[in-house]
């Protein structure tokens, strides 16, 4: 084995591990909670997450993403407020808790899905 490939090697495996050891400690609760939706939307509007995301979690052109609905795991909307990976600032679990991410999460699950451009009549002529 060359000098070259060694190092590329050694620095793939220790990148892996601290991008792993990172996402454990960011997000150690990996299992969905069991969140209370109507307390969720409380803490949405409390911790100014409608602000980017929009009041109905529909995001926005020049904010943050869609989030209704959304298909990721409670792990990676968790590992998200933790350690954002955008311009979205981190939301320690000082600031809000992961019982409180839980019932945020139940809140997002709770809001219907997007309509497709078919069952939208200005957009389906």
């Amino acid at each position: 084995m060359n000098m070259r490939v060694g190092i590329a090697v050694v620095a793939a495996a220790l990148f892996g591990f601290a991008a792993t050891a990172s996402a454990q400690n960011a997000a150690p609760q990996q299992t969905t909670p069991r969140g209370d939706a109507k307390a969720g939307a409380k803490i949405f509007k409390a911790d100014g997450c409608w602000e980017c995301h929009g009041s109905a979690a529909q995001g926005g052109a020049l904010s943050g993403p869609r989030i209704a609905d959304t298909a990721l795991p409670f792990a990676a909307v968790l590992q998200q407020l933790r350690v954002p990976q955008n311009a979205m600032p981190p939301y320690e679990a000082s600031v809000v808790s992961d019982a409180e991410v839980g019932d945020i999460y139940a809140f997002l699950k709770s809001l219907p899905a997007p309509q497709t451009a078919a069952n939208i009549p200005l957009l389906s002529k």
